[in-house]
């Protein structure tokens, strides 16, 4: 649509106008990285901005614009960016020395609190990323059943190198994967019969994040908890994001215990940091102390800062209780952005769960990805420049992810965005939203 590309390219001349020093920026550093970039989910047109400070909910940029933070370093920012009890502990730990190369009391403290937490954890082990932990839960999976296929669903993201935005990649890591449909029960049952005796596991995000925060349904996860375990091969929950939801993650909500359950994002209080666990059973195939047992290696898995961070962030501040007044707050707010959309009849809705969710042009929520046109894809990309240029920063594909320094003055600045671009296109919203 002619109108539609027209308001995005004036979108995109004024924020290029409002942001000459971070435009430059950008052109010094293709210098020295390939299009100036080294994290692709952070590029977007005509160039992205550079941030100089954060504070709180909060993030200033080159040029001396500040903006509330609403994309939260994609879910791993929920402390913000200056949490005193995490600034006070990587000081700490920094004074007692850092590059230990042995083990310490932080990554035992930090293993007893995430095992507390999560039902589905009796012992777990530490990498550096959700990447290595989705990883090392696959290797897992294939080594106890002696199987090599694993399941997992169109639009999922679970690293780097195990990611599926519309299907198969071959920059993927080099396992067996098969696909399925998200929350479809029967296709994914019948796709789950057909591999059989083969099937090492499945592996599922309980929202499915990067493919636009899809709550998986109860009866779809249940069915892969049970399907699973008639035939002898393991279910992993991708909770690297999801962790922040409730006391216990959507494991500990839908009251659904996989086999492993992957980890990362928050539990390090904003630096990396990964993990995965399970029984103790199946744990102990890494257990040093016995013969025959897998080898797990990683220079920083216990690094001090992100261990030490971690204890902070899971036992003084992000408490059980805490956790389950924030998501309460959060779930209030993202139904308040839906009743916003409905009284502006505008086909508009925010889907996920809590603090985790991203706005989609549609007039019902999604419950399995859709992939957007090249008018939705503008749309997008509209909303997301108009809301930059209100002081408002969200992920260029449309989630949304709140903090917990945020408050109501944030919320309502987001909120007045998001009215305000209705306001002006209101038109080519509903021209293009589909159903």
């Amino acid at each position: 649509m002619h109108a539609l590309h027209q308001t995005l390219d004036d979108a995109r001349q004024r924020y290029a106008a409002a942001n000459p020093k971070s435009q430059e920026a950008d052109k010094l550093a293709e210098q020295y990285m390939p299009g100036g970039n080294t994290r692709n989910v952070l590029y977007h047109e005509p160039f992205p901005l550079t941030m100089a400070s954060g504070e709180g909910a909060e993030l200033v940029d080159i040029d001396g614009h500040r903006y509330v933070d609403f994309v939260g370093e994609f879910s791993a920012g929920l402390f913000g960016h200056s949490d005193p009890h995490i600034k006070s502990a990587i000081h700490q730990a920094l004074d007692h020395g850092f590059a230990i190369g042995a083990s310490t009391g932080y990554e035992r403290e930090l293993a007893r609190l995430l095992c507390e937490r999560f039902q589905s954890l009796e012992q777990l082990r530490f990498c550096n990323s959700g990447t290595e932990a989705a990883l090392m839960a696959i290797t897992t999976a294939r080594l106890v059943t002696g199987r090599d296929k694993i399941l997992v669903f169109n639009g999922a993201y679970h690293g780097g190198v195990v990611k599926f935005p519309t299907g198969l990649s071959r920059f993927n890591a080099p396992y067996d994967f098969v696909l399925a449909e998200y929350n479809d029960i029967e296709g994914t049952a019948e796709v789950i019969r057909q591999v059989g005796d083969q099937l090492a596991a499945v592996m599922v995000e309980p929202i499915l994040g990067a493919g636009g925060s899809i709550p998986g349904t109860r009866d779809f996860l249940q069915m892969l908890r049970q399907t699973t375990r008639d035939l002898g091969a393991l279910l992993i929950f991708d909770e690297v994001k999801t962790a922040r939801l409730g006391p216990g993650g959507v494991q500990g909500m839908l009251d659904i215990t996989p086999d492993l359950t992957t980890l990362g994002k928050i539990i390090a209080g904003g630096l990396p940091t990964g993990a995965f666990g399970g029984s103790a059973e199946l744990m102990a195939c890494f257990n040093p102390k016995k013969k025959s047992t897998w080898k797990h290696a990683g220079t920083f898995n216990n690094n001090v800062c992100s261990m030490a961070a971690g204890i902070a962030a899971m036992g003084k501040i992000f408490t059980p209780q805490r956790a389950t007044e924030f998501f309460q707050w959060t779930e209030a707010y993202r139904q308040s952005l839906n009743s916003l959309f409905a009284e502006k009849s505008v086909p508009m809705v925010c889907n996920g769960l809590g603090s985790m969710f991203a706005i989609h042009f549609s007039t019902r929520p999604l419950e399995r990805m859709v992939v957007r046109s090249p008018d939705g894809l503008a749309l997008n990309a509209l909303l997301h420049m108009e809301l930059l240029l209100q002081g408002v920063l969200i992920c260029s594909r449309g989630d949304l992810f709140m903090s917990l320094p945020m408050n109501d003055s944030h919320l309502d600045q987001a909120r007045d965005a998001l009215a305000g671009f209705i306001d002006r296109h209101h038109t080519l919203i509903a021209s293009i939203a589909k159903d």
